[in-house]
This record gives structure tokens, sequence and C-alpha cells, in this order.
């Protein structure tokens, strides 16, 4: 398939987990990827791993958590790129922890990373969308759509997310643009592999069964067609939809 043939990418988070199955996919279909993450190296593996398969793609780092890091990566990579027609934002971060001891820092870490960035990429890219059309997929979370322990300022920032994007998709509606959101659940990727290793003192992977389904754990690149698809022509009539894809956990 080229559903993407002539098309301008960025896609945050593209060093490691989903963001890096996403920028694949959407290179594997023609697009131009720019591969944006704050870990420099990782970004440039991705778009290198691009190229070697025949793609094009370009590596840009940026912090979304601050306005001017992530404005000045979208802008270069419009201007190396060309106009900026599609945007994934996929990067974002997480910790188990009991919300009572949670220091107020990783509070805001983790919306700075999950929420803020998600809209300060979103402004970045909005005016090159807004010049003849485009198409933004943010990605929450089941935890943004139900509760679970131990994740309040995840479940706050992916909750967030979720609401931006209807607000977005309302607000850009009639401009040529639209906003949607894919919520995974479990995922075999390096943050959520990471949960194991953060569980809070006196917790039980128990107390988490309700975020456990019998379906186990997607791959990423399972989640990434799944974007590939609400980002592609073929989803023109979707706009402010949340798409869950979760083994059922928001059943």
């Amino acid at each position: 398939m080229t559903r993407f043939s002539g098309k301008v990418a960025l896609v945050t988070g593209a060093g490691s987990g989903l963001g890096r199955a996403t920028a694949r996919r959407l290179a594997s279909e023609g697009a131009t990827v720019a591969c944006l993450d704050i870990a420099a190296d990782a970004a440039k593996a991705t778009a290198d791993g691009i190229i070697a398969d025949g793609g094009h793609a370009r590596a840009y780092m940026s912090d979304v958590s601050d306005p001017d890091s992530s404005r000045n990566a979208v802008d270069a990579a419009a201007s190396d790129l060309g106009r900026v027609q599609l945007a994934i934002t996929c990067a974002g971060i997480g910790r188990l922890v009991h919300t009572h001891e949670m220091p107020w820092e990783m509070w805001r870490k983790i919306l700075g990373v999950n929420l803020d960035g998600t809209l300060l990429i979103c402004q970045a890219a909005i005016p090159y969308l807004l010049d003849g059309g485009g198409r933004i997929v943010t990605i929450a979370s089941n935890a943004g759509l139900m509760g679970q322990p131990y994740s309040a300022a995840y479940c706050a920032s992916k909750g967030g997310v979720v609401n931006l994007t209807k607000a977005l998709a309302a607000e850009y509606m009639t401009k040529g643009i639209t906003v949607n959101c894919v919520a995974p659940g479990g995922m075999d990727t390096p943050l959520q592999n990471s949960f194991a290793t953060t569980l809070p003192e006196g917790a039980s992977f128990r107390e988490l069964h309700k975020v456990m389904t019998p379906m186990g754990v997607s791959q990423p690149e399972e989640v990434a067609s799944v974007i590939a698809f609400v980002a592609s022509d073929e989803a023109r009539y979707m706009t402010g939809s949340i798409v869950s894809i979760d083994g059922g956990l928001t059943i």
C-alpha cells in the first residue's frame, strides 16, 4: 500500500516502542517521516532504519514538553521535508507510585510529556495543516478511559489527551483537519515493561488485575496499523473519535 505517498508525517517518541513502529509503518506506505524524540540517537536509529529499507526519514531532537523545542523541531522538519500533513503524538512516559507519595516534580513531568507535549506539537503543526489540510492522531490509553491504581498522573494525562482531541476536532472540523485518538491497552514496549519494575512498595500486581486482559498485550506494530488507518484518507469521515485497541479492557 502507498496510502501516504507524497505526504510528510511527524511522529513523536519515534526512537522506540509505538513511535518507532508508527514511523516505520507510515514510511513503508510512502510517507516521508520526521522522527522526533528527546533521545537524538534513538530517533536517528529509527530514521536510519527507514532509509535502509528504502524509505524517507530524518531525525530531530525534540523535548515535547518544552514549547521552543517542540516548535523548533516541527518548523525544521517542515523546512527540510516540506509541508507537514500528518502529526502523530506517540511520546509518553509513566510511573506507578502511591499517589500520596508522588513528588510534585513527577506529576509535572508526566503531564508535561503526555498532555502538554501533545498540545505543543499540535500547536506547532496546525499552521502547516491549515495550509491544505491534514490529520492529527493523538495517543491516549485505556488509562485515559478508566481508573487504575498507582497511576493518577498517567490517568490524568491520558484523560486530558482524550478531551483535548475532542476539543481540537470540534475547532478544526471545518478547516480541513481531522483529529482522532488511538487508545491502546497493554503493549509490549519499553514504557509498558518498565511498569513491572516500578510497582510501589506494599502494592501487589493483583491490584492491577482490572487492567489486564486474557488476550495479553499487543505488539506495537498492531497498534501502528490502527494509527495508519486513522491517519489515512480512508478515515476521512472520522474526527473526534477515540479508537480503543485494548484487548477488551474498556468493554
